[in-house]
């Protein structure tokens, strides 16, 4: 808002880019998107001096923005001394002659490195900060070593998920009771691949496991006294060994956490700086999951918390918020790493929300296409929650917006082995990235889209190399074949090596045949939140967002017989926007293991003790009284004998409303719909309570682009910037390239042809339409 002195600035980091939006003090809107290993890829446009290149392209750099950093070119490495805009001085004399992009000794007039930095050579510019860190500097126009201004930040990040999934986190020390040091060896017995001969299981996340002297009944009663001297010990002798991080997990402790508590003091006065409790991250049933929540809880605590703490102390932000894996925004200090391993889909499912709402649609569908994966959800009225959260290897008892990831992103590697074509799971992430970039990189799913015309060479913010991809396509197909495959080049006309049509169809064939796998893969990814939960996805409006979620929209859409689709403006960045969308929010949750007939009259009563924890955390933030409502409030039933459970929403609004009959007959409904059938003489029982206090929503503050409006009932067609040749399957054909903010309200434009916009591009299929609505997202609808 005008006038407020602190800037508000969303940054969510993904495997591949960093995402950020700002609003400054005066409320002008910004946008940064960086390569999450905090570089940025950019042109020499000038090179005035042996000391001084210039850089390419509009934007134009506060002074001193690069001082600190290096230039990589080509595989060398050199010194940025100072800056000025776009002018960087480097630390040593480098040649300004030679092919673009080379690299060779240059070898006189003094000059002493061995680059050759040539006008239109692409470099690497990168920071020693991290990547969000780099993003806030470039919007606030802050260089590196002078204070930030005062910055009210929200953040997501994939810091604890790949320090998880790549098994970088800290040497854990595992605290059980005595007689289940395998407990996790062992596991729920579970193969992950249920016809593999060959099992490989992962190796454990913990470095030591210490049986510790106690035991108590499944009542809570004690059975065995903690043996704190014998604990203590251990304890002291691990610290000297180098340990830190310690997970406790005893059994029933979810009924008494005394002597987890207890243990937990020992342990911090030996000396260990993190301990996580299994009773304190949830009070329930089942110590397998219970357990591995504490040990990943101890497992990122190190690397969070330092991450944490260095951003809010570079920062000095006025306040700092991260995202949860359901949604829900909490301080940084209250943040715990089990929460933390869906944070960047979850912003991105709240944007997607917030933006298909502002359109007008309340049935979504939101698919977030990014560079390394895709993350699919649903939303009908509430986001679905998941009580569990399972990432790689790990079941954590954290509650989880119901986000389905398929390892599907633009840096995809599309190879052929084991005698199959092959789309991921591996990713040419930001470094080397995709063919395409001139780094050396893989053929990726990026490559294939610029090699049948489905992207804008001239529309990327760096050089694209469209010889490297036809070359690393070309040996992918030498692979399928068997032979030599040349490729040709991006352009849609064959090269002269390639003799005849059929060859060029065949090729290109081959190149769709990649997109078509990574499309089904994700369309699957979508089935499994909507068909296989007894949803039909065709009722749903499609929310692509995402850097290259609008090049496959439409095509996913019509595997799932969904006929329209919206890409919302600023789609390139919407979890960052989500972020912005987000609300305070505190969860509770209650294990109950009783038969509904004898609980249902107290429920409302355990939900109320609920409501008070919930809020009495948010007002312990700082948020007043009259600024937190109810979240939804949820009862999971089951049958008596049975796993797993079923959602029911609770409501005292009404008549009838909440009392057994009704819940009785909600649960049967969700039944059927699931299964198919009701058994016979079956007893309900409650599983679990679980409801949400929140801050109230304010009134948006990062609103659309608005679009160019047209005359009131005129519809037209707007003329294309350019022309490019598009494989649509069975040709090459001739397709118009739009620009999307000169899009009207009142304008149609028919596919096959492109929209092009800053940070992605949307292609619009044969047979869909598109055109812009009043609040500027962009809708394509499938012609009937």
């Amino acid at each position: 808002m005008a006038g407020d002195p602190v800037w508000r600035i969303a940054v969510d980091t993904g495997g591949t880019f960093t995402d950020c939006l700002g609003i400054d003090p005066e409320g002008r809107r910004l946008r940064a998107k960086v390569l999450s290993s905090g570089a940025l890829r950019m042109v020499i446009g000038e090179r005035p001096s042996l000391h001084e290149v210039v850089l390419a392209g509009s934007e134009s750099f506060v002074d001193g923005f690069f001082e600190g950093w290096t230039m990589a070119v080509a595989g060398e490495s050199i010194e940025i001394a100072g800056s000025v805009g776009n002018r960087l001085e480097l630390t040593e004399p480098v040649s300004a002659v030679g092919a673009v992009g080379a690299v060779g000794v240059a070898g006189a007039g003094g000059v002493a490195s061995g680059a050759v930095v040539a006008v239109g050579a692409e470099v690497v510019l990168q920071s020693p900060e991290d990547a969000a860190v780099v993003a806030i500097r470039w919007i606030t126009r802050t260089p590196p070593g002078r204070a930030l201004p005062p910055v009210a930040l929200r953040l997501a990040t994939t810091r604890g998920t790949n320090a998880l999934l790549e098994s970088k986190g800290a040497r854990v020390a595992m605290f059980v009771t005595r007689g289940f040091g395998d407990l996790l060896e062992i596991g729920n017995q579970q193969r992950p691949e249920l016809f593999a001969l060959d099992i490989r299981k992962p190796e454990p996340l913990y470095s030591v496991v210490v049986e510790v002297e106690e035991r108590l009944d499944a009542s809570g009663a004690v059975l065995r006294e903690l043996d704190e001297r014998s604990l203590a010990a251990e304890a002291e002798r691990l610290v000297g060994a180098g340990f830190r991080s310690a997970a406790i997990a005893f059994m029933h402790s979810f009924r008494n956490s005394s002597h987890e508590d207890r243990a937990a003091r020992i342990i911090t006065a030996a000396g260990f700086r993190h301990v996580s409790r299994s009773s304190d991250l949830s009070r329930r049933i089942r110590i397998v999951p219970r357990a591995q929540t504490a040990l990943v809880d101890a497992y990122l605590a190190e690397i969070l918390g330092d991450y944490l703490g260095g951003v809010a102390g570079r920062l000095e932000p006025r306040t700092l918020h991260v995202m949860t894996s359901a949604g829900g925004l909490v301080r940084a200090a209250e943040y715990r790493p089990k929460d933390s391993l869906l944070s960047g889909p979850a912003a991105g499912a709240v944007g997607a929300v917030a933006a298909g709402r502002r359109s007008g649609y309340e049935r979504i569908l939101a698919f977030d296409m990014g560079g390394t994966s895709t993350d699919v959800s649903r939303f009908d009225g509430e986001l679905e929650l998941r009580s569990e959260t399972v990432v790689g290897s790990v079941r954590l008892l954290s509650p989880s917006i119901a986000v389905e990831t398929v390892a599907a992103g633009g840096g995809s590697i599309c190879a052929f082995k084991d005698g199959r074509v092959r789309v991921g799971p591996e990713s040419a992430g930001a470094e080397p990235g995709p063919a395409c970039y001139g780094r050396g990189g893989p053929l990726t799913l990026t490559d294939v889209n610029l090699l049948l015309g489905r992207l804008v060479p001239s529309r990327f913010p760096f050089r694209i190399d469209s010889k490297a991809a036809a070359q690393r396509a070309g040996e992918v197909g030498a692979d399928a074949v068997g032979g030599c495959a040349d490729f040709g080049d991006a352009s849609g006309t064959p090269a002269d090596a390639v003799p005849t049509a059929s060859a060029v169809r065949d090729r290109d064939a081959f190149l769709a045949g990649f997109l078509a796998l990574a499309n089904e893969r994700m369309a699957g990814a979508i089935r499994a939140i909507s068909v296989r939960r007894g949803y039909d996805p065709s009722e749903y409006t499609l929310v692509a967002f995402g850097g290259a979620g609008a090049q496959h929209a439409a095509a996913v859409a019509e595997l799932l017989g969904i006929r329209r689709v919206l890409i919302p403006a600023d789609g390139a960045l919407l979890s960052a926007l989500g972020l912005n969308e987000g609300r305070l929010e505190r969860w509770a949750e209650r294990q109950v293991l009783e038969p509904l007939a004898t609980v249902a009259a107290g429920l409302g009563d355990m939900f109320e003790v609920m409501s008070a924890e919930a809020r009495a955390a948010l007002e312990r933030e700082g948020v007043a009284e009259s600024a937190i409502e109810a979240g939804p409030r949820t009862i999971f039933l089951r049958y008596q004998g049975q796993e797993s459970t079923l959602a029911v929403g609770w409501s005292e609004d009404g008549p009838g409303a909440g009392c057994e009959s009704e819940l009785v007959a909600a649960f049967e409904k969700a039944y059927l719909a699931r299964y198919g059938y009701l058994p016979e003489s079956r007893t309900p029982e409650v599983e679990s309570l679980r409801l949400a206090m929140r801050s109230v929503a304010a009134e948006t503050s990062w609103a659309p682009r608005a679009c160019v409006e047209a005359s009131a009932g005129v519809e037209t067609r707007p003329a294309p910037r350019l022309a490019q040749n598009f494989w649509d399957g069975s040709a090459w054909v001739e397709v118009p390239v739009f620009e999307r903010e000169q899009l009207t309200s009142q304008e149609h434009v028919a596919g096959p042809c492109l929209i092009v916009e800053s940070h992605t591009l949307t292609v619009v299929e044969t047979r869909w339409r598109a055109h812009v609505d009043n609040v500027g997202g962009l809708v394509l609808e499938r012609a009937s």
